[in-house]
């Protein structure tokens, strides 16, 4: 009897050409479209209005004579992933709703939807791939490899996967490249062949990230202030340490500014709608480099900026996750406290892997880089790798 395969359709071309592959493969195939946001007033509704994208899925499904049905999971998107934005902004941290996307809608309230329907699998047009060992007992332990195209490499937006996700699901266009994906999906004239990809929020689309914040964080006035290069906490003596968690506690700790540390050169209309590393948004001139963020405070409302993009304020060279936010999509090599393990890492998507080791403490772990690293940003997730293999990952504390 054939498998029953579920695929997120989102109307772009990568769902589309994982749906065809999947056919030619032979399975059973039902086309979902998810619909997740409603609130147009804060979308730049051109760039991915969802009515178009759940249109073009429908036609890619009638073209593939498979069945097609619409699910609206608003509700839950609302409670997980737009409320939780809300709450981390308002603190001061920087979510990434792509990651929790993932992991709450697409591969939970999604997944259980799919397997209501009978489906074996869940498939989606990611690019990363599957890995499975086989145990001496019979079982199975499921890799989250990164994809063929390392342009496009998606693992990390998959990074809090677990093992049950993962054995339920398939990535079909994992081991081929975006250009040969857009060659597949034109041959079969598939209406998505030549459509950009969406950029944006998972399933919201391209949105004025103030506008959409405004909505529950109000804006407040408060100052801009350039922080100096050489300012006397640069200049800190660096302590002997007695143990090697002493040296990571120290390295970890992000430096902690006041006013008086640098000069006010302009205004914003709130500190919870910034964040470590940009450069958008300060419409502060007259500086010989262009200033970048390196703190905000919002319960002073300060935003905290530096000259150019080496900016010592930008780097560290550690960071620490907290023992309820690490989660291991191989739980099997889970660290016990005091073990150590060498790594490759990367704080955001796009960022090429850095060297790291994992220091394994009561209470969380230290992920320790070999060179320092700009805008570690809290409420960002930092994953790690061995090889071609994400093995787990966490939100940076």
């Amino acid at each position: 009897m054939k498998k029953k395969v579920v695929v997120g359709l989102s109307g772009g071309v990568d769902s589309s050409v994982a749906a065809y592959l999947l056919k030619e493969e032979g399975y059973d195939v039902i086309g979902l479209f998810m619909k997740n946001w409603h609130d147009d007033s804060v979308t730049i509704s051109e760039e991915c209005p969802w009515l178009e994208d759940s249109n073009d899925a429908l036609i890619v499904a009638e073209k593939l004579g498979i069945p097609f049905q619409t699910v609206d999971l608003s509700k839950e998107y609302k409670e997980r992933i737009v409320d939780y934005m809300f709450k981390e902004y308002e603190m001061g941290r920087t979510p990434n709703p792509d990651v929790l996307c993932n992991r709450e809608i697409k591969f939970d309230v999604f997944m259980k939807i799919a397997l209501q329907l009978g489906a074996d699998y869940v498939a989606t047009g990611h690019y990363c791939r599957k890995g499975i060992l086989k145990n001496a007992d019979g079982s199975e332990t499921y890799q989250l490899l990164s994809g063929a195209d390392g342009n496009k490499d998606q693992s990390y937006f998959l990074c809090q996967l677990s093992q049950e996700q993962l054995a339920k699901t398939l990535f079909p266009i994992g081991e081929i490249i975006k250009p040969e994906v857009r060659r597949i999906a034109a041959e079969n004239q598939l209406i998505t062949a030549d459509k950009k990809d969406s950029q944006g929020l998972c399933f919201i689309g391209k949105v004025r990230l103030p506008e959409f914040l405004q909505q529950k964080l109000k804006p407040k006035k408060g100052v801009i202030v350039e922080v100096p290069s050489d300012v006397a906490l640069y200049n800190k003596s660096v302590p002997s340490f007695e143990s090697k968690q002493e040296e990571l506690a120290f390295n970890s700790e992000k430096p902690i500014y006041h006013k008086e540390d640098g000069r006010v050169v302009g205004e914003h209309q709130g500190a919870h709608y910034f964040t470590k590393g940009q450069r958008k948004g300060l419409a502060v001139g007259g500086t010989k480099e262009p200033l970048f963020v390196i703190d905000t405070d919002v319960d002073e409302n300060v935003i905290y900026t530096g000259q150019g993009k080496m900016h010592p304020g930008l780097y560290r060279k550690t960071l620490f996750v907290n023992e309820d936010e690490i989660h291991w999509v191989r739980p099997d090599l889970a660290l016990k406290v005091d073990e150590t393990m060498q790594v490759m890492a990367r704080i955001r998507y796009r960022q090429a892997l850095e060297k790291a080791t994992l220091y394994k403490i009561e209470g969380g772990l230290y992920v320790d880089f070999e060179n320092k690293q700009s805008a570690i940003t809290e409420g960002q997730f930092v994953a790690w790798y061995v090889d071609e293999e994400l093995l787990g990952s966490g939100v940076i504390a």
